[in-house]
């Protein structure tokens, strides 16, 4: 596995790149050696964000903790991970054919949440909407007057389908579609 550090208002020290490794170490019995994750540490204040983000032939897992210490928000977000992929197994064993170092990796692994349970998905309603082109902007004004989280519409440069949606921090996001690259 390949990890990619990305600080944001910090500069990382090694042992904590070490404490990272060897945490996501634990992971790479399971993911192929093409694996990317990606750590972004962001410091605010007094508080420290530490986001995974692990990309491996199509899967993607990311999890974020904050915390008053960037340790405590590195253990915190590997646990999440770790009950990710706990939660996603039958995904995985299909598709990775080596679902047997995946089984010796689950008994090795003390997940946090030991009481994830499978989820059955169920569509609870269906819904047809029309597509119009319409700009970017066009798009986030329509999600907001319908008081949306996510808006999806054409866009007018591209006619592509694409998604706006409301981020945590109150910004915004617009997913286009396009090829698998990291």
């Amino acid at each position: 596995m390949k990890i990619t550090y990305i600080e944001r208002n910090v500069n990382l020290r090694d042992n904590f790149k070490f404490r990272v490794e060897k945490k996501l170490g634990k992971f790479s019995k399971i993911f192929s050696d093409d694996t990317v994750a990606y750590v972004t540490v962001t410091v605010q204040k007094n508080d420290q964000t530490v986001e995974i983000t692990i990309k491996d032939k199509g899967i993607i897992y990311r999890a974020e903790q904050t915390c008053a210490e960037m340790n405590d928000a590195v253990d915190k977000v590997v646990d999440v991970i770790g009950g990710l992929i706990r939660k996603n197994k039958t995904k995985l064993e299909k598709k990775h054919k080596g679902a047997v170092a995946f089984d010796s990796f689950i008994a090795d692994y003390d997940f946090a949440d030991e009481n994830v349970e499978e989820e059955e998905f169920e569509i609870a309603r269906t819904k047809t909407i029309p597509i119009k082109p319409m700009s970017v902007e066009e798009a986030v004004l329509q999600m907001n007057l319908l008081n949306h989280q996510f808006f999806m519409f054409k866009d007018a440069d591209t006619n592509e389908i694409a998604v706006v949606y409301k981020r945590k921090a109150g910004k915004y996001g617009l997913l286009i579609p396009g090829d698998d690259e990291d």
